[in-house]
């Protein structure tokens, strides 16, 4: 079976998680695929392949040369993101593209005007979903190109490899995907996650995070005899987003610039509550965004009163950059793998964050490869299927230099 036919497969498969639903994994259809991927993996010939409780996947390629040599990891998730509908998927495959607008259906076109890294896959063949759900490439090109990596020195056991380690973990969509992931029982000494974008990225620096609630108490009087007394706790709440620097939000940032993200706001006169996504690559940056928005806060209390703005800020997860800086041959043997099978490579800081850097804290060095894909999240998904097969052929090429000691 080839990455395209795995893909296609994999991508009709609905896995999106629920981040409403707290046991791990939020649904039961990421189990469902787990167990079928466990099924792959014995079918194929490897070894300890085993699903926990929580659908987490493990597995083995033993060694087959004498000599002591890194045991290197290879990570996916199972899931999709909930925030476009991943049931029903029916991926669509344009072939031999010719750089027009892609009509992929129910009224949705990707246009090279719109998305202008389209026009790079002219001649290629590019998979799409048919309008109505995301694609899935958001893990399921990763999962895809693991599997084919695996399934490629399985059924050439004459091609020397080190100890190859694969999980496949649940919930990374709802920032859950590392919650249960057992570093030892993996049993690699590093790894990648094949969690990226476009083909050629490689990121070992990404986002601090943090969630922000803010919550706005107000006082509701009638509006005809409000005057003096009545605080608008929604006013309040706009008021506070309004401090906010209007230029640090995702719309206007990019790189290794950080932002503010205003992910939801509910509220009436009594009471309001938002909901925020902190993001800097600095860490000292990350410190003072968070002092701000306890600052606004104070402001906004001084002037209506103690307790009339409420700020709970939790962090999620940290730049892995320092956790990767002593294994820099992670990087390196990533770059040579993709310069041998003919691929630039363009290390990129991740605007966001992988099961990678919480396992990168956990012990496990983890940098994020390119999985291939593009737009993520929505219905305007597509991965080419020659940008799969080539990082197929980056991780044989990563798992064979370790192999040959480079």
């Amino acid at each position: 079976m080839k990455v395209k036919e795995r893909f296609l497969r994999y991508a009709a498969t609905d896995t999106a998680s629920e981040p409403d639903f707290p046991e791990t994994p939020s649904t039961a259809k990421q189990r469902v695929f787990a167990e079928m991927l466990c099924d792959e993996l014995r079918g194929m010939g490897a070894e300890d392949v085993k699903i926990t409780d929580n659908a987490y996947v493990y597995a083995r390629i033993p060694s087959n040369v004498k000599r002591d040599i890194p045991k290197i990891g290879f990570i996916a998730h199972l899931d999709t993101a909930p925030a476009v509908s991943g049931t029903g998927v029916k991926p669509r495959v344009f072939e031999n593209y010719d750089g027009g607008t892609l009509e992929i259906g129910n009224g949705v076109s990707i246009r090279p005007e719109e998305f202008c890294h389209l026009s790079n896959y002219i001649g290629q063949d590019i998979i799409t979903s048919s309008g109505d759900t995301l694609l899935g490439a958001d893990d399921k090109a990763g999962i895809a190109e693991i599997m084919d990596m695996a399934a490629s020195f399985l059924l050439h056991p004459e091609r020397p490899h080190g100890d190859i380690r694969i999980a496949f973990t649940p919930d990374e969509e709802i920032g859950r995907g590392a919650d249960n992931f057992d570093v030892a029982r993996f049993g690699a000494d590093f790894a990648y996650t094949v969690d990226g974008g476009r083909l050629g990225e490689i990121e070992y620096e990404n986002f601090n995070a943090a969630s922000a609630v803010v919550t706005a108490h107000g006082k509701s009087i009638h509006p005809g005899s409000a005057k003096g007394r009545m605080v608008n706790a929604s006013l309040l709440l706009m008021e506070f987003q309004a401090m906010l620097p209007a230029f640090q939000n995702p719309a206007c940032t990019e790189g290794y610039e950080g932002f503010y993200h205003l992910d939801s706001f509910r509220g009436d006169v009594e009471q309001a509550a938002a909901e925020y996504l902190i993001r800097d690559h600095g860490s000292a940056e990350f410190e003072r965004k968070k002092e701000f928005m306890h600052d606004c806060a104070a402001l906004l209390n001084r002037k209506y009163g103690e307790g009339s703005v409420v700020v709970e800020i939790q962090d999620s997860y940290y730049n892995m950059r320092e956790k990767i800086l002593p294994h820099m041959h992670l990087v390196d043997h990533a770059r040579r793998a993709m310069e041998a099978v003919g691929v630039r490579p363009e290390i990129v800081p991740v605007r966001g964050g992988t099961d990678g850097a919480r396992l990168s804290f956990m012990g496990l060095p983890c940098p994020n490869l390119c999985a291939g894909g593009h737009n993520f999240h929505g219905r305007y998904e597509y991965v080419p299927v020659q940008s799969m097969e080539k990082i197929s052929a980056i991780l044989q090429e990563i798992v064979s230099g370790y192999a040959r000691g480079e």
